[in-house]
């Protein structure tokens, strides 16, 4: 888990934040988003706002924690970013204004999170706490998205783990998940061409933990999986 508490969650993707910026994952994140007004649902510790900002991009960062908020607009002080304290699962009339009064071209929501305060996630549980969180809040996301004349693209990203000699395969499994669950009966267009994996540079260590819990799993590579999904037209 990425932390039980919030100084934990904060201090585990002050961390893990720095690993990608070194890899240059936020960067290629970045690099993948159309248009030039971004709203970004939950802003973290900042380190992808920075990256969406130094592409020079107007960027709208929503979050619900006021530690998150705080640490993000220290990151990124001097860069055209406006910040909104707001919890996507209970916006009200004044903020839905607010979204839309910012017209943004894009929405991306990235390596979605929270303390397990939040999820309600055990060691346990194997994880299934926070697949719930992520499709929960996924499926918000978009239904937010489509709500907003404005958006003509949704941007997700998230850590998985694939063989990654089937990542082809991947792609359409990518496509399909989002499209019969956070898509569905929405005016979003998810296809193939739009489905990236990329492999993370950890990946030979982590191969090794995966193997050594489970030797079928010995292929199996951790990844950033993305998909940008159009508005129909």
């Amino acid at each position: 888990m990425s932390g039980a508490t919030i100084a934990e969650f904060l201090g585990y993707w002050e961390t893990e934040g720095l690993s990608y910026v070194r890899r240059g994952d936020y960067e290629w994140m970045a690099s993948l988003v159309p248009g030039q007004r971004v709203l970004e649902i939950g802003c973290g510790v900042g380190f992808a706002t920075q990256a969406l900002a130094a592409r020079g991009l107007q960027v709208l960062a929503l979050d619900s924690l006021p530690e998150c908020l705080a640490a993000t607009q220290a990151r990124v002080a001097g860069s055209e970013v406006s910040f909104l304290p707001a919890e996507v699962t209970a916006l009200t009339n004044e903020q839905r204004a607010q979204l839309a009064a910012f017209a943004p071209d894009t929405v991306v929501c990235w390596l979605m999170g929270a303390p397990a305060e939040t999820t309600g996630a055990r060691a346990s549980d194997g994880g299934q706490a926070v697949v719930a969180y992520r499709e929960k809040i996924h499926r918000l996301v978009a239904e937010l998205a489509a709500s907003l004349p404005s958006v003509q693209a949704l941007h997700f990203v998230d850590r998985t783990a694939i063989p990654w000699q089937a990542k082809d395969i991947g792609r359409d499994t990518l496509v399909r998940y989002h499209s019969e669950k956070t898509l569905l009966d929405l005016p979003w267009s998810a296809e193939r061409r739009h489905a990236v994996y990329r492999k993370l540079d950890d990946a030979a260590v982590n191969r090794e933990k995966l193997r050594i819990s489970h030797p079928a799993l010995k292929s199996v590579v951790p990844t950033l999986a993305s998909l940008l999904v159009e508005r129909k037209k």
